[in-house]
């Protein structure tokens, strides 16, 4: 497949089929090993422009800004990020992956495109020990016995310009006037930066919460949660997209198909921030649809549910 190609076959996907598969465009930073970012994260490809507009105070590893349709967004060096050698742009050719993140556009400058892979969440292993607790690594894969590695850009985002985790006073005070203590929300996400925005809400509005890291653990947790009384113990649930094992579209399918669990609660919260996404979360029957890293929306969304749990209690 030519570079154009690829690049056309990237820029025109509008669908990812609903059967627990990750499409992922793989590409090398400056080690030359392979890594993969979800095709869906990624608007365009272009080659690095020579106008690049350099911020002060910035962080080191936003080379600066480019022009992206008539916005200037960040560029930044993944490998830089991760300790490599920076890409040398401005003498060899490199390109940027255009993505977005939680409705916000970033550039990460790489030093080449690869091949589209498609690969089912199964194959898609989470890494485990102390080595990794502190890493931007979150999954590993194969292709032709090659490892893929996939990071946890929300991390990356995160060290480098910042996601703000603070509610607003006046939710707050109103949540914390109307949450009891048998109030339980669940949350699933294998992102550490986004595992804590959750509890950092959450903690906020003093309501108690489990966060887990794979789907399959939720899935049991809400199946040991109905009571005899046919209900569950958690006022809702909150899960990422992509997982691990298996992501939350099809997370979200077996709970609503699941008749014990059905009425319960579900709000996708993905940095998968376009309408098609939301469009699916609505066709696998999910309740709600948030993008990641908007903590007064995520708080609304609890302040509706604990409310409408205490009227039923009532």
């Amino acid at each position: 497949m030519s570079q154009d190609q690829l690049f056309a076959e990237v820029n025109k996907r509008v669908n990812l089929a609903m059967s627990n598969e990750v499409e992922m465009l793989t590409f090398y930073l400056s080690d030359q090993q392979l890594y993969g970012l979800n095709v869906f994260k990624i608007i365009e490809i272009l080659e690095t422009p020579k106008g690049i507009t350099r911020m002060p105070r910035s962080h080191p590893t936003i080379k600066g800004e480019i022009d992206f349709r008539g916005h200037p967004i960040n560029l930044i060096d993944l490998g830089e990020y991760l300790g490599m050698e920076p890409i040398d742009y401005k003498r060899v050719v490199s390109y940027v992956l255009v993505c977005e993140y939680s409705t916000t556009i970033q550039g990460f400058l790489v030093a080449r495109p690869n091949v589209l892979v498609t690969k089912n969440w199964d194959e898609i292993i989470k890494p485990v020990g102390s080595v990794y607790e502190s890493s931007c690594l979150t999954a590993i894969t194969y292709h032709e016995g090659e490892p893929i590695q996939m990071l946890d850009v929300e991390k990356v985002l995160n060290d480098i310009v910042g996601i703000n985790i603070t509610i607003s006073q006046a939710l707050i005070d109103q949540g914390k006037r109307i949450v009891r203590q048998d109030h339980h929300i669940l949350a699933v996400d294998d992102s550490k930066a986004a595992c804590h925005l959750i509890q950092a809400v959450l903690n906020q509005m003093g309501i108690r919460h489990t966060v887990v890291d794979e789907a399959p653990k939720a899935l049991e947790l809400l199946e040991k949660s109905i009571g005899s009384d046919g209900k569950s113990t958690y006022t809702m649930v909150f899960t990422d997209i992509e997982m691990p094992v298996m992501d939350g579209f099809t997370f979200t399918r077996k709970v609503k198909e699941n008749p014990r669990l059905a009425k319960i609660y579900i709000a996708i919260n993905s940095s998968l921030s376009n309408r098609s996404n939301e469009e699916k979360a609505e066709q696998m029957g999910a309740d709600d649809f948030i993008p990641k890293f908007t903590p007064d929306n995520m708080a609304r969304i609890v302040i509706e549910q604990v409310e409408k749990a205490n009227r039923l209690m009532a």
